[in-house]
This record gives structure tokens, C-alpha cells and sequence, in this order.
């Protein structure tokens, strides 16, 4: 009875090992084509009255900034400044809702890179 138990605790490791691993196989031939598309990703946000357009790359980072020439006549120093974070932080969460819709066709459903829980990544490593 005993060998019986320890074929079936065996068979279902084994299984979970399969799905592990295919996942892996997964995640490994899909990173050269993940790495590409976020070296091309960009988001571009525009303010509500046209005149500042802010790009970014897939890091947030600003990589191109449109300013409309009126927006010297029509806004002071300080609010176009204000506007431009605005923009460029709206264009900064388009690139970022991006990345995660990448990410998740390249991470198991279970993994914390698909749900924004990096709780559940630190109660792994803890459990270990």
C-alpha cells in the first residue's frame, strides 16, 4: 500500500515539475521577443487643450516633448511646468498599463509580475 502512496505522490510531482517546467520553456523563448517590444514601447499623452504632448519610453522615462507655440501666450511659467508633469504622468501610467498587459502573456497566471502583488513574492521567498 505504501509503494502505491509514495507512486502516486511521485506521479503528481512529476506533473508539477511538467508544468513548471513548461512554463519556464515558456517564459525562456518568449523574452527575446518581450525585450524587443519594450525597447520599442512608447506612450504618448496629450493635454486636453492640445498644447503639450509628452512621450515616453517604457521606463516612464520622457523621450519626446511637443510644446504647441501658442503655449507661451497662453500659459504662465509655472502652469505650463504643472502641465507638463501632468501630461508626462499621464503618459508614464498608458506605458505602464502596456508593460503589464506585455508582462502578463509571458508570466504564469500565479505569478506576482501578472498581479501587482509583490506581497505575494516576499511570502514565497519566506516560506522557503
Amino acid at each position: 500500500m505504501a509503494e502505491a502512496a509514495d507512486r502516486d505522490v511521485n506521479r503528481a510531482l512529476r506533473a508539477r515539475f511538467d508544468e513548471v517546467y513548461g512554463d519556464y520553456q515558456r517564459l525562456r523563448s518568449g523574452m527575446d521577443d518581450l525585450q524587443q517590444r519594450l525597447a520599442r514601447l512608447r506612450a504618448t499623452a496629450r493635454s486636453a487643450d492640445g498644447l503639450v504632448a509628452a512621450t515616453v519610453g517604457a521606463r516612464g522615462q520622457l523621450v519626446a516633448l511637443d510644446l504647441d507655440r501658442s503655449v507661451y501666450r497662453e500659459l504662465r511659467p509655472d502652469e505650463l511646468a504643472d502641465l507638463i508633469v501632468t501630461v508626462t504622468a499621464a503618459a508614464a501610467t498608458k506605458v505602464a498599463d502596456e508593460v503589464k498587459r506585455l508582462m502578463a502573456d509571458h508570466f504564469p497566471a500565479g505569478s506576482f509580475l501578472r498581479s501587482d502583488d509583490f506581497g505575494t513574492l516576499l511570502d514565497r521567498r519566506d516560506a522557503s
